[in-house]
């Protein structure tokens, strides 16, 4: 049976190139539309981050974690600009780059 961490990491790993998801989107797709902070806990402790795209999680209004594991705000911000994710004043235009799931 796969623990809680790893049913986010699955999720996680789904997201496609240039999308974002929140945390209450992996969240409820994991199992539990409850766990938004876990997902962040189970994120900020990425076993894997060259296969497990977590900077490619985001809070409900677009922005980026102030505490990005793997080099902070301004690597996270990095990377989904390497992706072609547009901002918006300091924040990912959801909009446009919202995963929907499928």
């Amino acid at each position: 049976m796969q623990s809680t961490f790893e049913k986010i990491y699955e999720v996680v790993k789904k997201i496609p190139y240039g999308r974002v998801a929140t945390y209450g989107q992996v969240a409820a797709m994991a199992g539990n539309p409850r766990w938004s902070r876990v997902v962040g806990y189970a994120l900020h402790v990425n076993p894997d981050p060259e296969h497990i795209p977590c900077y490619r999680v985001v809070n409900r209004f677009g922005e980026v974690s102030p505490a990005f594991a793997f080099g902070g705000k301004n690597m996270q911000i990095a990377l989904l600009e390497g992706e072609g994710v547009e901002f918006i004043d300091g924040k990912v235009n959801l909009s446009k780059h919202l995963w929907n799931g499928e």
